[in-house]
């Protein structure tokens, strides 16, 4: 259920164009992003986009909150370019190259930090590690949003799932690195998030979401 630790295939022109022609079809896919796009704060001055592909949640979260700052992360040079010229017009958004697999750049703070089906390429210490350094860079009571591809608790669910998104054993992404819900609620509950819960989920499919625990400003 969870694939060789060491393959990373993302910065793969030819994987993130597969991926970017197929996005559109994940099931159910549109319904979590509106899940998470309640919980970006009305007031948001700054927004951090990690892994953000070709822009798509950004741009939906862009809609709601037309003049917040915007920091958008990826490490593909097919999906920086496609980020790029989603956002070309758009001088608020900055663009930036950066591998999750290491630490977080410098960025200032954040209001909201949000990512979409990206962290699960992640082996599971750095997951853990970056969510420990979303949690330094939120202000306080700002919320980070993660709509992640989670891991099933029984290989046959997990194999229910690969069915209804058109994949198998053979050919799923051999960059997952799939982690249990409930690990990563508790992890984020004990780095200090409040209010975490999971808000929306369809199999493995799940919207993870915190708060920062400090008071707002």
């Amino acid at each position: 259920m969870s694939a060789n630790r060491s393959v990373n295939l993302w910065s793969r022109t030819d994987h993130a164009l597969d991926y970017l022609e197929r996005a559109d079809s994940i099931p159910h896919r549109t319904e979590g992003e509106s899940a998470l796009l309640e919980f970006i704060p009305q007031a948001a001055g700054r927004i951090l986009d990690l892994a953000t592909g070709d822009g798509r949640l950004l741009a939906l979260a862009k809609r709601g909150h037309p003049k917040t700052e915007a920091i958008a992360l990826d490490f593909s040079p097919a999906m920086i370019e496609a980020a790029k010229k989603r956002f070309a017009s758009d001088s608020s958004v900055a663009v930036i190259t950066h591998n999750l697999d290491n630490p977080l750049p410098d960025l200032g703070k954040f209001d909201a930090v949000i990512s979409s089906f990206a962290i699960h390429h992640l082996v599971h210490d750095r997951k853990h590690s970056l969510y420990s350094e979303v949690y330094g860079l939120l202000n306080a009571g700002g919320v980070f949003c993660n709509l992640e591809h989670v891991s099933s608790p029984t290989p046959t669910l997990h194999a229910e799932f690969l069915r209804e998104i058109d994949k198998t054993p053979e050919t799923e992404d051999p960059s997952n690195k799939l982690l249990d819900l409930e690990t990563q609620l508790r992890w984020l509950r004990e780095i200090g998030f409040v209010d975490v819960d999971c808000h929306w989920k369809w199999r493995e499919l799940a919207l993870l979401a915190g708060r920062h625990a400090g008071e707002q400003r």
